[in-house]
């Protein structure tokens, strides 16, 4: 389908951005890498009489490491997620996610920032970020603010951002060195839509797990945490036994979606055997 008319404009600074959308009346989107808002105009999913290029904004790029937290900016592109040494360190689910996105043409435009912002719950970013407890940087004209990741995704294609807010970076706490982490999907084919998908990590301590953290993707209409498993995974060392509980404990998780081509049951057992593989191969941070 052909995209429909609209004006395009490049802001150079946040503050422009925000008074081209102001100006717009708010029937404006911002577009960064494009690979998520012009195939949804495509679709006629949003149009919007302005789109505002916000690609040129030095303050939404970089990656750096400061008081105990990973911040990443919005404009890294998932191609620099792959890639960067800083993420593969402190934020591995991240690096170990990247692959799975799409193919290399779109990882080579596609941004972190707008993938998150899109808030596609078969997406494999929004996941990994949830099962980091990131937080989320909004700027607006009212002013900066952190939004926790649990906090962040609120519905189909919905954030917690407000109308005209700049997502500007993702920051993540700095991992213990007894963390392990594991990310897998299950694909109909590489760079495919995931049919169900698992990002997680653990903290161990004296041989026991304290803190897990399990999101599950594309098995309803946002990332889901999956705090019931989370439970049966703490306090108990990493085992076959504690990897049956929190597989059972899915069931009360999950409530997918009636799909008749995907049946809730086959989902909800797909993501059991998926995640007994992530936990089984979970490994430290490096």
């Amino acid at each position: 389908m052909k995209l429909p008319s609209f004006e395009y404009l490049r802001a150079r600074s946040m503050e422009e951005a925000w008074a081209l959308h102001s100006e717009a009346g708010g029937d404006a989107l911002y577009l960064s890498g494009g690979h998520s808002v012009v195939p949804s105009m495509a679709l006629r999913l949003q149009a919007p009489s302005r789109l505002i290029d916000i690609s040129q904004i030095a303050e939404l790029r970089g990656v750096s490491v400061a008081e105990g937290t990973l911040r990443i900016g919005a404009m890294t592109r998932h191609a620099e997620v792959l890639a960067d040494p800083l993420i593969a360190h402190h934020a591995p689910l991240l690096s170990q996610a990247a692959p799975h996105v799409a193919h290399p043409a779109i990882r080579n435009r596609g941004t972190i920032g707008g993938n998150l912002a899109l808030a596609d719950p078969a997406s494999e970013f929004p996941a990994a970020v949830l099962a980091l407890r990131a937080e989320i940087e909004a700027n607006g004209p009212d002013g900066r603010r952190l939004i926790a990741a649990d906090d962040f995704f609120l519905d189909l294609y919905e954030t917690a951002l407000a109308p005209g807010e700049l997502l500007t970076a993702i920051h993540v706490p700095l991992p213990p060195e007894s963390r392990l982490f594991g990310f897998d999907e299950i694909a109909r084919r590489r760079g495919d839509y995931a049919m169900v998908g698992v990002a997680a990590q653990a903290d161990v301590a004296g041989g026991v797990i304290a803190g897990a953290s399990v999101t599950l993707f594309s098995v309803g209409f946002t990332p889901v945490r999956a705090r019931a498993a989370e439970q049966a995974l703490d306090g108990a060392p990493l085992s076959p036994e504690s990897i049956a509980r929190a597989q059972a404990a899915l069931a009360q998780d999950l409530d997918p979606p009636d799909d008749p081509g995907f049946p809730p049951e086959r989902r909800l057992q797909l993501a059991r055997v998926l995640l007994g593989r992530v936990l089984s191969r979970m490994e430290p941070v490096k």
